[in-house]
């Protein structure tokens, strides 16, 4: 009998498919890229995410051409499609290429929806930056791998987005940041936090310092690679409240890296448990509480969360 629950947490290996995930990574740089230049600014950059679809990703609508754009990575199909308002689709396959051939074929593709096509030609929170129309090294494209992330994205976002119900303060969406690769949620205390000092590498310090200009309680999911050379979670708060690296949160294959700054949780460790939403669901409410608990949150913002067609108590 097939396992239900391992195809829905699908082994995902970064070492197997690294040179897909950095192609990937630049395409999702460049569509990220022509979202942020065409959509008013909102607050902690939320207006340039991208959205897990039960196909892929997607930008959601884009105030561009006739009637709006929307861009969507078909991991199903492996093409990226451009829809515009007025009723007309234009797509192509997603296959071994360059990052210049991707950047040229997709803003064509905006071009012929309607659209403006100009954007910032650089990648961002990564040490090299090869303009986009200068990298033509070619790139690979492992169909079955990004089918099992994507697959691993979904259960992750399902699980999320059960987390996210549980607040009833100022919550972030469910939502993929194109320039660290990572799909994350994020909680508000509701209190202005210290200026952040910046640094990312080629990340304004200005977007930084806006996107943690209050305290916040973050979690979110890697594929691998930077300070963690596999898929994993992590959790964090800015400020991180005295303490925070000390506390006990769940599972027990949760741990302090000290070097990261934040807790992590490895994808494997989740994937092989019994109940991996389970699992998931303790790392995420675990690394919430101590952050709360040891900053003295309002702890009146939390509510039950997953509820279906009745409203949290309000009492």
């Amino acid at each position: 009998m097939t396992d239900a629950r391992n195809e829905d947490w699908p082994p995902i290996p970064f070492a197997d498919w690294q040179p897909t995930a950095a192609a990937l990574h630049l395409y999702l740089q460049i569509v990220g890229k022509y979202r942020l230049a065409r959509t008013p600014w909102v607050n902690h950059s939320w207006h340039a995410t991208l959205y897990v679809t039960p196909r892929g990703l997607t930008t959601s609508m884009i105030p561009d051409g006739d009637g709006g754009i929307e861009v969507s990575f078909d991991f199903a199909g492996n093409v990226l499609r451009g829809a515009c308002g007025n009723g007309r689709t234009v797509e192509f396959g997603l296959q071994p290429m360059t990052v210049a051939g991707f950047h040229q074929q997709f803003t064509g593709m905006i071009t012929e929806l309607g659209g403006d096509a100009t954007f910032h030609g650089f990648p961002n929170e990564l040490p090299e930056r090869v303009p986009f129309v200068e990298d033509d090294l070619e790139r690979p494209w492992d169909a079955d791998a990004v089918a099992r992330f994507h697959r691993a994205l979904v259960s992750v976002n399902n699980v999320f987005q059960h987390f996210r119900t549980a607040f009833r303060g100022k919550v972030s969406p469910v939502h993929l940041f194109w320039g660290s690769f990572d799909l994350a949620v994020t909680r508000f205390s509701g209190r202005r936090a210290p200026l952040h000092p910046g640094g990312i590498p080629n990340l304004p310090d200005d977007v930084t310092q806006e996107a943690y200009s209050h305290e916040v309680s973050s979690a979110g999911f890697w594929a691998g690679g930077g300070p963690i050379d596999e898929a994993a979670f992590y959790a964090y708060a800015y400020p991180a409240p005295g303490g925070f690296a000390d506390a006990s949160v769940q599972p027990e294959a949760a741990y302090w890296d000290t070097d990261f700054g934040e807790f992590v949780l490895p994808y494997a460790a989740v994937a092989g448990s019994p109940d991996p939403a389970a699992t998931l669901l303790a790392f995420l409410e675990s690394t919430y509480q101590a952050a709360a608990s040891l900053a003295d949150w309002d702890r009146d913002l939390e509510c039950a969360g997953g509820l279906l067609g009745t409203p949290p108590s309000i009492d």
